[in-house]
């Protein structure tokens, strides 16, 4: 007569394989945390902006660039239109550069640089200088010192976000006169240009990097809380724009983006 399962049994190998799935559900879930703690990318990552900055698009197409300069690229990722979301440094001996880009579309960034520079290794080289300076000192060399020791870099990384057009279009710094031990430092007129972005109304206008804006419309600006203010007032208007180049005021009409 064949074997008939009864309900309880079948309940149990039921549960038994839900408990099982459960299981491997919770593997996997550990795996993946464990996989992103292993990130030194992630691991060492600062926010630059204090607000929640990402990419405009919902799954963005991210992109990952070896960079060469730090602060010349910079440069012109803000005048592509770009804004700093955070970066990542640390010192290791072999970190692919594809867990950048695994970080950057973890956090929605549109672009990622990544800069790798060598930091130092025992080489033959070193090693001789070694036996070199025991023999001059007639001292002894410690075994351990000879060994092959791994090639260490330090990895850099900046992660990017594409803004909307803005406004007027700039970065700027509040520059200081550097004080001496009699009279202290001082703040110097006006806003330095870092950066201006291309096609803004800034741009259009012909404002440059090294130009000091002094004022716009009715508003003198001393701070980067100044020009946001006067942006802000400003939006949609024909206004005129005061700034300096060199030794040189110069005045300009600019048409100012709406806002959205």
């Amino acid at each position: 007569m064949p074997a008939i399962s009864n309900n309880n049994s079948y309940a149990s190998l039921v549960k038994f394989m839900l408990f099982s799935l459960v299981g491997i559900g919770l593997a996997i879930s550990t795996y993946k945390v464990s996989a992103a703690d292993q990130n030194l990318f992630a691991q060492h990552y600062k926010k630059q902006s204090a607000g929640d900055l990402r990419s405009l698009q919902p799954v963005p197409d991210t992109k990952m660039f070896v960079g060469k300069h730090k602060n010349e690229d910079n440069i012109t990722m803000l005048e592509d239109g770009y804004d700093l979301m955070g970066t990542s440094g640390f010192s290791g001996m072999d970190v692919s550069s594809e867990l950048a880009l695994q970080h950057a579309k973890s956090i929605k960034a549109d672009i990622v640089m990544v800069y790798q520079k060598y930091e130092s290794a025992q080489t033959a080289s070193s090693k001789l200088q070694l036996i070199k300076q025991a023999a001059n000192k007639g001292g002894e060399i410690d075994p351990n010192d000879l060994e092959e020791g791994p090639t260490q870099y330090s990895y850099h990384a900046s992660y990017w976000a594409k803004l909307p057009m803005p406004l007027f279009g700039v970065h700027v710094i509040k520059l200081k006169q550097a004080g001496d031990d009699e009279s202290p430092s001082k703040s110097l007129p006006g806003l330095k240009v870092i950066a201006v972005i291309k096609s803004s109304p800034a741009s259009s206008v012909g404002l440059v990097r090294g130009d000091t804006l002094l004022k716009l419309g009715d508003l003198t600006l001393n701070t980067p809380e100044d020009l946001f203010s006067a942006v802000k007032r400003y939006a949609g208007q024909k206004v005129a724009i005061e700034f300096k180049r060199g030794d040189d005021e110069m005045k300009q009409l600019v048409q100012l983006n709406a806002r959205k």
